[in-house]
C-alpha cells in the first residue's frame, strides 16, 4: 500500500518511479501530512448491503474506545503510517540502488547533514539519525485490556485447559506473532521459560512464563 500510494502520487505529476527526485519525495512527505485518507466502506457493511451513508459511519476521530481506551482513527494519516511509508520507500530505493536498476540518488535519504557552528571550533557537519523526511513519533501508552474485562474473559472460559493457555500467553508478555514462532523444542517447563523469535530483531529469546 505504501508503494501504491507513492506510485499514484507520481502519476499525478507524470513522473516515473525511477526518475523521482528528492523534491518529489519532500512534496510527498508534506502531502501525507495534510491529505485526507480515502473513505471506504468496511467489508462487513458491503456484505450486509448497507447504503453508503451507513457504511461510512465511523466513530469520531480521537474518541477513545470505552473498553480498550484506543482512540478512533482520524481523517488524516497518522505519524506511524507516515513513518512506515518512509521506511518502505527508502528501503525500496536502496535495493534498486544496489541492483543498479533505479535512480542514481535515493529520493528518500537515510540521513541529513546539518551544519552548525560550535562555540570554540570551526564549522562541522552533524548527521541526524533516521530519514530526512521521517516524522517523529509521539510517545504513547501501550494498549491494554482493563482488569475487569480480562477477569470477565477468564471467567467465561469453560475449561481449565483454556484458562491455563490464556494465563500462559498473557504471563510472558510476548506478542501473538512471537508466540507463533515457538516450536516443540523451545518450551522449558522445568525453568518456566519459552523460546520465541522476536518480531523486530528476529533474535531468539527465552521469556519467562507462568507454569
Amino acid at each position: 500500500m505504501d508503494l501504491l500510494r507513492w506510485w499514484r502520487f507520481l502519476s499525478g505529476w507524470d513522473v516515473a518511479w525511477n526518475r523521482a527526485s528528492r523534491r518529489d519525495a519532500r512534496d510527498f512527505a508534506r502531502w501525507m501530512q495534510i491529505a485526507p485518507k480515502v473513505s471506504r466502506a468496511h467489508w462487513r457493511h458491503r456484505a450486509s448491503g448497507e447504503g453508503p451513508a451507513e457504511a461510512l459511519t465511523r466513530p469520531s476521530a480521537g474518541v477513545p474506545n470505552p473498553v480498550t481506551g484506543r482512540a478512533a482513527p482520524g481523517s488524516l494519516y497518522s505519524a506511524s503510517t507516515r513513518v512506515h511509508c518512509e521506511t518502505v520507500l527508502r528501503s525500496f530505493y536502496d535495493f534498486h540502488l544496489e541492483e543498479g536498476t533505479g535512480p542514481i540518488i535515493n529520493p528518500f535519504p537515510s540521513a541529513r547533514e546539518r551544519r552548525r557552528l560550535p562555540a570554540a571550533a570551526g564549522r562541522t557537519t552533524r548527521q541526524s539519525a533516521g530519514g530526512r523526511y521521517r516524522p517523529s513519533l509521539p510517545q504513547r501508552l501501550p494498549r491494554r485490556l482493563p482488569d475487569d474485562c480480562f477477569n470477565e474473559l477468564f471467567a467465561a472460559l469453560r475449561y481449565n485447559r483454556d484458562r491455563a493457555l490464556l494465563a500462559f500467553w498473557v504471563s510472558n508478555g510476548a506478542r501473538a506473532s512471537d508466540l507463533l514462532t515457538s516450536r516443540q523444542r523451545d518450551p522449558l517447563p522445568g525453568e518456566q521459560l519459552l523460546g520465541v523469535i522476536r518480531k523486530g530483531t528476529r533474535a531468539f529469546q527465552a521469556v519467562a512464563v507462568l507454569a
